[in-house]
Parts: C-alpha cells; structure tokens; sequence
C-alpha cells in the first residue's frame, strides 16, 4: 500500500481550483490516509489559496448528530460575501444550497480555554449570529459522491459562503425555529427545527479545539458557520437563493 502523500492532494485541489476544472478523486483516494492526513491537506490548500499562513477568519463545522464526530475547514476568504451577493463569473461546478446560523466570538480564544470548553459554557462566547449561505461545491469529478476524506481534504466541499446582518446572539428555543429557502422560481422550501445538532452553538467546542489544536489562538472577530437546516438543495446558475429564518434575518444571493 502506497504512502499517503498530502501535498500531491493539495497541488491536485489548488489546480482544479486555478484551472476551474474539476479532477478525479479516485487515483488520489490513498493519498489521504485518515482525518488528520485531510486536514493536512486543508492547512496545504488553505495557505496556497491565502498566499500565506494567517489564521483563517471563517470557518465552516458541523456534523449529522451530537454523537457524530464534527468535522471542520477554514475558508478561502475572496469567497466569503455580504448579502445580497452576486456570485458573478465565480467558478461553480455544482451548487448545492445549505441554509444555517453563522455564529462570531467575541474573544480571543486561546488552546487552554478551548480544551476546557463545555457547551454549556461555549454560548458566552458568541456576541452574534446571522443567517448564511453555503454553496456548495466540489473540485472533484464525483462531486459529493467522492471518497469523504477527499471530500474533506476539500475544504468539507465548500464553495462559497454568504453572510446576512449581524444580530445580538442570544439563547433561543432552536427546536421551534423555522427556516425557508427560495430558490429560483420553485416553492419555498420550509423547516423547523431540524438542525442536526439541536442548538448551532453545540459545534463550539469540537472547533475551537481543532481550531487551536497546533497552538494557535482564534481571534475575536472570527466566524463559524454551524451546519445545514435544509440538507443540500440544488440549485442552477442563474438562481436567485434566499433563505430566511424567523426572529434572525435573512440571506441571499445570486448565483
């Protein structure tokens, strides 16, 4: 069996995000080895992307239940956009609609606060909440049916994200609350309640303590978004895409 090779993965997303052409997964698939092999893959996309090594000020989490373990990616900050936004010319393979609450600290959070964490505790660490936009996207040729590792060597598939207006965060009864997407000309789509993990704050401590795993503080300032309310809604280019929850605010773009 061949050695993992992380970089040979991340010159491999970097192209296809320079070339705007997807690549095969398939004869990379055993060169990501386990979860830290495709986060290594993410620091080697993240810093090509970035020109550096600064501490990513965005962030995607979340996972398919409290038990599950999260999983996480720092994103590309030329796709982060204020609502409304218009996607423009921006390179899309696929777009894939996630509605969610996009949470900012309101601290600098150093390893030593972050390995403590409770989640009870982590929701004094958040000043506000909007509503986001993950489109999301693949550099892979299989899209979202590529091998999860690579799917999150991919930056957990992200394509672009889009951020509403700022709220003061405060606890909320998030199983009453109702969220809906329009996209296009098609009926609005209805939820309530169906966050994976029962409460976006929930996701707090698993990702400030990946987030600060190699020593490093995440800065005041900085944004997570904390997962679907919708799943994945298609969407085609050309689309107008808002996705609105009660009491919170709205987002959209224009894909």
């Amino acid at each position: 069996m061949q050695a993992s090779n992380p970089s040979l993965v991340a010159d491999a997303l970097v192209e296809a995000r320079r070339s705007h052409s997807p690549v095969d997964a398939l004869p990379l698939a055993d060169h990501v080895g386990g979860a830290a092999s495709a986060y290594r893959v993410q620091a080697l996309v993240a810093s090509q992307l970035a020109g550096g090594s600064e501490f990513a000020r965005h962030w995607k989490s979340g996972g398919p239940s409290r038990t599950a373990e999260a999983t996480h990616a720092p994103l590309p900050a030329a796709g982060v956009w204020a609502s409304p936004a218009q996607a423009g010319d921006w390179p899309f393979n696929i777009r894939l609609i996630e509605a969610e609450i996009a949470l900012r600290i309101k601290g600098d959070v150093r390893p030593a606060q972050a390995a403590a964490l409770t989640h009870a505790a982590a929701p004094q660490l958040v000043d506000a909440m909007t509503v986001s936009i993950e489109v999301v996207d693949s550099r892979w040729l299989q899209g979202v049916a590529a091998p999860a590792l690579l799917k999150l060597a991919d930056l957990q598939s992200h394509g672009a994200l889009v951020l509403g207006d700022w709220v003061p965060f405060a606890p909320r009864n998030w199983s009453a609350q109702t969220c809906s997407v329009v996209i296009g000309s098609a009926a609005a789509h209805a939820f309530r309640g169906t966050h994976s993990m029962a409460d976006p704050a929930w996701v707090l401590p698993a990702w400030l303590r990946h987030a600060t795993r190699d020593g490093a503080t995440v800065p005041a300032g900085t944004v997570v978004t904390t997962g679907t309310w919708c799943g994945m809604l298609t969407a085609a280019a050309g689309d107008l895409v808002t996705a609105r929850f009660e009491g919170i605010g709205e987002a959209s773009v224009q894909l």
